[in-house]
């Protein structure tokens, strides 16, 4: 291949010069041909770059397969989940997902044999051609896969980098987040670079509402506790980062519920130290959860194993909860709660107290109206019906107020032995010696 016409002569054609004119019939050539040409090339890349030989090839490669998506579309491959990209069938698959399956992926198993660089080229090749990103993701999740059963560590490690940054050059919709953390598993394991790392936890981040909580529950390997809490706290840092103001309430809330459960599911770790703890609680606004009580059951959890915390270290475990957003429940059980601070106590007796005086208000409100369009409009059937609903709503509140008035009054008499335990103890204090005038 490194002939030319100083090597060969002037007068005879050199090896070289047959080639180009043989990749001239590139369209001539078959699908097998082309796959033999690119995996010689693959092995003596420099020449082949040089002469053009290697784009070429793959270019028509590129061009077959585009053309065979035209013709035989799959509306399988319409999202980073959906069957079609599974790559593995299931007892209730239909034979046209089937069908549809081979048709977007018959060409996985064949280019998977080309090494890491020529696969960077091929897909910059499809991206530039508009191919389709999720069949692109698709293959490369496949591609990561396949060469792994028979790669070195080092081989490994480059098959990663190359995997992830194509990945991170697709459109984020169409990549499946299942599927990114397949590829974190390894990755965690392996030294790649920290511009790869930070690639994928960016990925997987700005994708975190899609995530399991089997998903987050991924062993910290080297430390001293038992869940990399340090790597779920950058993937919602890049999950708020990433979404900016496009995040929508419906993604935000579904992620506070993700991570209430994690916090529940860390909590018990005797390794985990408190800032880590008030980090995780505190990392999402408090607009994203409708409620507190998850949370406040594994404070209550984490308060119980690590009995050594100091009060200025509760404190700062319990400083972002929200007590209005608590129930009542949670609210009677927090005011006898002896491993919460005192103040604890005190702000969720003040935050019944709140609701009390805004249901009052409510209820009131309520029945003034009721009255005012009973008298307006005695008569009439309609207003006769909504006013059973109001009166109906109006009993609902009564029973309510009673029950927070039940609440709070326990909570009063809690605080109220409380207090009377403080100054009996102050009380049998022995008093300080009268220094001699």
């Amino acid at each position: 291949m490194e002939m030319n016409i100083s090597v060969s002569g002037a007068g005879n054609c050199n090896l070289l010069q047959k080639t180009k004119d043989s990749i001239d019939e590139l369209s001539f050539w078959t699908w097998s041909d082309l796959l033999v040409a690119l995996k010689h090339y693959q092995d003596s890349p420099r020449t082949a770059t040089s002469s053009g030989i290697l784009e070429k090839c793959l270019d028509s490669l590129v061009g077959r397969l585009a053309m065979a998506s035209e013709v035989t579309p799959c509306a399988s491959t319409s999202s980073p989940d959906s069957s079609g990209l599974r790559i593995s069938f299931n007892t209730r698959s239909t034979q046209s997902s089937k069908n549809g399956l081979f048709r977007a992926t018959w060409w996985f198993e064949d280019l998977s044999a080309l090494n890491p660089n020529l696969i960077e080229m091929l897909v910059k090749s499809m991206v530039s051609r508009g191919y389709n990103h999720v069949i692109v993701s698709g293959f490369l999740f496949y591609y990561q896969k396949s060469k792994f059963y028979t790669a070195s560590s080092d081989e490994k490690r480059e098959v990663l980098e190359i995997v992830i940054d194509m990945l991170y050059t697709l459109d984020p919709s169409s990549i499946s987040c299942k599927s990114l953390f397949g590829v974190l598993r390894p990755v965690l394991r392996s030294n790649i670079s920290k511009s790869c790392r930070n690639k994928l936890e960016s990925m997987i981040g700005s994708q975190l509402d899609q995530a399991t909580i089997d998903n987050l529950l991924i062993p910290s390997y080297g430390r001293s506790y038992l869940y990399d809490v340090n790597l779920v706290l950058r993937f919602l840092k890049a999950f708020l980062r990433d979404g900016g103001s496009e995040l929508s309430p419906i993604r935000m809330k579904k992620v506070a519920s993700l991570i209430d459960l994690y916090i529940t599911e860390v909590a018990p770790d005797r390794c985990l130290k408190s800032s880590k703890f008030s980090a995780l609680v505190m990392v999402l606004p408090d607009s994203s959860r409708d409620s507190w009580d998850e949370l406040y059951h594994a404070m209550d959890i984490y308060l119980e194993v690590h009995t050594g915390l100091s009060e200025v270290e509760k404190m700062e475990i319990c400083g972002g909860l929200n007590y209005k957003k608590l129930s009542s429940e949670a609210c009677m059980h927090l005011s006898q709660n002896t491993k919460f601070p005192s103040t604890s106590a005190v702000q969720a007796l003040i935050s019944q107290q709140w609701k009390l005086k805004n249901l009052l208000e409510g209820m009131h409100n309520a029945k003034h109206y009721t009255d005012f369009t009973a008298k307006e409009d005695r008569g009439r059937e309609q207003v006769v019906v909504y006013n059973e609903k109001l009166r109906a709503q109006l009993q609902g509140m009564q029973w309510r107020v009673m029950e927070l008035e039940k609440v709070c009054k326990k909570m009063q008499t809690q605080m109220a032995k409380i207090m009377k335990a403080k100054v009996l103890t102050h009380s049998n204090a022995r008093p300080l010696p009268r220094l001699c005038s």
